[in-house]
């Protein structure tokens, strides 16, 4: 959640405002929080067939399979 990032999202978006115009539909990438993936034991990485869905209430959710290249 939002809960376990470093800075908050208003934060994120007026800094990155002060160098590009943001447009409706922008996605402003922040990486992940500590513990996930690369930091777990063993490493846990997206593979074919995982699929991310993600949303922001009031603006809806993107669902993404993930496939293989090419």
């Amino acid at each position: 959640t939002t809960a376990n990032m470093v800075f908050n999202v208003a934060r994120l978006v007026s800094f990155v405002s002060r160098f590009m115009t943001l447009r409706p539909g922008d996605i402003i990438a922040t990486g992940t929080p500590a513990g996930v993936g690369r930091g777990l034991d063993p490493p846990r990485y997206l593979k074919v067939g995982d699929r991310v869905i993600l949303g922001i209430e009031g603006l809806g959710i993107q669902d993404h399979l993930v496939t293989a290249a090419g």
